[in-house]
């Protein structure tokens, strides 16, 4: 199992900035894959961008350019740095994790409780 903690969410105004940042930690193998997802009210989760750990990156179109995902894989460890945050990008936002079990054998998917960010005009 893989539990993960999430930080640095909170209001900015637009044109701002933040951090987020996610730790793995618990009884697993290794981790594969970590990003962020978010979720406005009413709408469909999203995926916001993904790091691999050999540092292939995903990102959503609509952050392309303001957003970097980071990784330390020492510590497994991911960060989102957030730049020019528009009204749009207000949501709950979740950490994920895939990685493999101790022994190797099972796939492990663990979400975050999730991290408010609010961006007002």
């Amino acid at each position: 199992q893989v539990q993960l903690e999430e930080s640095g969410g909170g209001l900015v105004q637009a044109g701002g900035s933040l951090r987020l940042s996610c730790a793995a930690s618990g009884s697993y193998h290794s981790i594969s894959a970590m990003g962020w997802y978010r979720q406005a009210p009413g709408k469909q989760r999203e995926l916001v961008a993904r790091i691999f750990s050999g540092g292939n990156t995903n990102y959503a179109d609509s952050v392309k350019g303001r957003f970097t995902i980071s990784r330390d894989n020492a510590k497994d460890t991911v960060h989102l740095q957030m730049n020019n945050l528009k009204p749009e990008d207000t949501a709950v936002y979740y950490c994920n994790a895939d990685g493999w079990s101790w022994d190797g054998v099972r796939p492990v998917t663990s979400w975050g409780q999730g991290t408010q960010v609010t961006v007002s005009s």
